[in-house]
């Protein structure tokens, strides 16, 4: 009983390569990239991102505008007010449904001071509240 021609196989190397096992894991690869791509992207995550260009201005609010400056004081119209007296005056206007308090704080004031101004705010009963910026194109 002989196993095999054993003369084809004395020295000599197989010169081919199986590249089976290599296009089925490329094959693999590419589906799971297919499932993954869509949970990736911003819309598959159901976030709605804001349009500013689309803005419309609310004519009917009546509008206060407090100023922050670098230091962290809160003025309004031109009057330097303190915590207490800002939560006073915002606590008297907050009843109004139309009110909308806008916010202008400088760029080198501290985060903590403009999360201590909205805090008052909304403990003061604002519901409406907005930041202002300039645009620069």
């Amino acid at each position: 009983m002989a196993i095999g021609n054993s003369s084809q196989d004395n020295g000599s190397m197989m010169s081919e390569i199986n590249v089976t096992p290599l296009v089925d894991v490329m094959l693999v690869l590419l589906v799971v990239f297919i499932i993954t791509a869509p949970l990736l992207a911003p819309q598959s995550l159901k976030i709605n991102l804001p349009k500013t260009e689309s803005v419309a201005k609310d004519d009917k609010l009546q509008k206060v505008s407090l100023a922050i400056d670098a230091k962290g004081d809160v003025s309004y119209e031109a009057a330097h007010l303190s915590d207490v007296g800002l939560a006073e005056m915002l606590k008297s206007r907050a009843a109004d449904p139309n009110f909308q308090l806008q916010i202008q704080a400088d760029e080198a004031v501290n985060y903590g001071r403009v999360a201590q101004v909205m805090a008052i705010a909304q403990k003061s009963g604002v519901i409406k509240l907005s930041f202002l910026t300039i645009t620069g194109k």
